[in-house]
């Protein structure tokens, strides 16, 4: 096998590392944005509406009616009816203690799946340029060894066409695949920051009402 048959069987493998590249790229993109929405609520009048719903409900200390609430279709899989069902089963322990379970729940229930998937997003933005230096690397080598070989040989220097083509060509697809990933990527970790506002806003929202009901329990 020559060095030309080489250089264009590594070549097929990077294009069709760079296409697998493109295609985690957008499922990690779609699916994390996705996982954002469902966690998230649809708006803030929405989100509001639910804690008035929630705030009524400690006001009378109906707590089962605050988890039946929760556990409903429309916010089962949201963020904070997810933590405030936490809240309701450790409420004994304090506000103090309560902020810091609710603090790492979040961490490890929810934030840990949606930072595995921008986890991933950034190892494809690496990779993909390092794939493309590599065929560059690849098609330069064997032009150069054409070269080389030129004067004993008689090649015709049309023929490193081919081997520069592959060099250009894996560069600018490893970066056709990075930067809309780039893009992407700086997008989702927008709305990530954002949604973990929102979730700190609307827990101190319903921690309020807690408190405020628990201390009316303590005054009666």
């Amino acid at each position: 096998m020559d060095s030309a048959t080489i250089v264009s069987f590594c070549a097929t493998l990077i294009y069709g590392a760079l296409a697998i590249a493109a295609l985690g790229g957008a499922y990690w993109v779609i699916l994390l944005a996705r996982r954002i929405a469902q966690k998230r609520f649809a708006s803030q009048a929405a989100a509001e509406a639910f804690l008035t719903d929630v705030g009524e409900h400690l006001q009378r200390r109906d707590f089962a009616a605050v988890e039946e609430l929760c556990d409903s279709p429309g916010y089962w899989a949201k963020a904070v009816p997810q933590l405030i069902i936490v809240a309701l089963a450790n409420r004994s322990r304090g506000l103090n203690k309560l902020r810091r379970v609710l603090a790492e729940n979040f961490e490890r229930e929810i934030l840990a799946d949606l930072e595995y998937g921008a986890s991933w997003i950034a190892t494809i933005v690496k990779s993909a340029p390092m794939l493309g230096l590599l065929g560059t690397v690849l098609g330069m080598i064997a032009a150069f060894g054409k070269i080389a070989a030129m004067q004993a040989t008689g090649t015709d220097p049309s023929q490193l066409a081919d081997d520069i083509s592959i060099a250009l060509l894996t560069t600018a697809l490893g970066l056709t695949v990075a930067i809309p990933l780039v893009l992407a990527g700086a997008w989702l970790q927008v709305r990530l920051g954002k949604f973990q506002d929102s979730v700190q806003e609307h827990l101190g929202v319903f921690l309020d009402d807690l408190e405020a009901s628990m201390t009316q329990a303590g005054g009666e």
